[in-house]
């Protein structure tokens, strides 16, 4: 699968900054934020879109103001949307801005009234976010649309994930990524569940990857082990900034170093490879003279040893030998050679 120009199956993990809230409602934070994402070692910057009024409505009822020991207890809904969301008329210069830096660039869409307004910039992938997994209409348009779709997980049952996979089939599009994601801001380490990364590939047979909402970088290469293809992380360019999102984002610094991680497994991961290394072969054990032998003596244990270094006949060899004349003179450290036998 491709997303852009990144190939999922030659190119390793595509690691996605999520800038979400973390302009502030600056244009300007967030060119410098896609620039330091790019500098970090990000394959993609995503954006969401959204406003306010797309999302909920602005009530003062308790169903509508947030609890639950987050960190916008006591916060209306309509309030932190209208805060956090990047304005639309910002788009098209941050996808030009993103596309010049050579970073790959698309955005969550909240509503098909979304959708609509992002297919005019051709974005490489869709993400569907994981409280939005049950509006399975905003699923089925954006699947629609025929680009690679990622959908987060966090929120979903089973039978939702079974749904939103069944949607996008029948759409036609094959092209389906599900990321594993704990609804937690941070969320909490015990809650992370990674096991379920692998359980999402055997079960569903897509790509699948990881979305992740925890402190620190340790959960992405663990989710790399366990055969995640995309990581999505929250990205600012100082947590200091503050912000809806700041208390869950990394910044430049921390990003750079989960890149390198990131990379690091990947490489030690490398492929299934049963082959020996050649080079340390030679400090293998092999077959030896270890006593000068004449012409007719018989090979013994005590003339023929399985020592290092490894250029002599294999080991296996030994009992084949064992009991057996010599051809001719051999001396103390000749290789065993098959013409011994």
């Amino acid at each position: 699968m491709k997303i852009g120009k990144f190939d999922l199956d030659r190119d390793g993990v595509f690691i996605i900054a999520e800038l979400s809230a973390n302009h502030n409602g600056s244009k300007q934070v967030a060119f410098d934020t896609i620039k330091a994402a790019k500098d970090a070692g990000a394959n993609a910057i995503k954006l969401q879109t959204y406003t306010a009024d797309t999302l909920t409505i602005d009530s003062d009822r308790d169903d509508f103001v947030i609890k639950g020991d987050t960190l916008w207890d006591g916060k209306k809904l309509y309030d932190l949307y209208k805060e956090a969301y990047t304005p639309w008329d910002w788009h098209e210069e941050l996808f030009s801005y993103a596309r010049s830096l050579g970073l790959d660039i698309f955005s969550t869409p909240f509503d098909n009234s979304a959708v609509d307004f992002l297919e005019q910039f051709n974005p490489s992938a869709y993400k569907i976010a994981s409280f939005e997994i049950t509006d399975y209409e905003l699923v089925r348009y954006a699947a629609s649309k025929g680009k690679p779709i990622l959908i987060s997980t966090g929120v979903a049952t089973l039978d939702d994930i079974e749904n939103v996979v069944r949607i996008c089939k029948e759409e036609g599009n094959e092209d389906i990524v599900l990321l594993k994601c704990t609804s937690a801001y941070p969320a909490p380490l015990e809650k992370a569940n990674l096991r379920t990364i692998t359980d999402l590939k055997e079960r569903f047979g897509v790509e699948v990857g990881f979305s992740d909402h925890t402190l620190g970088t340790t959960a992405p290469i663990v989710a790399v082990s366990l055969g995640a293809k995309i990581i999505e992380k929250h990205f600012i360019l100082d947590r200091s900034m503050g912000g809806a999102d700041s208390g869950f984002s990394l910044d430049k610094a921390e990003f750079t170093d989960m890149v390198k991680a990131v990379r690091d497994a990947e490489k030690l991961l490398g492929h299934v490879n049963y082959l020996a290394e050649k080079k340390s072969r030679q400090f293998a054990r092999s077959l030896y003279v270890v006593q000068d032998i004449k012409k007719g003596e018989v090979f013994t244990r005590e003339n023929i040893r399985s020592i290092r270094p490894g250029y002599g006949l294999h080991p296996k060899y030994l009992k084949d030998l064992l009991g057996k004349r010599a051809k001719k003179n051999y001396h103390f450290g000749d290789r065993v050679k098959m013409d011994f036998i």
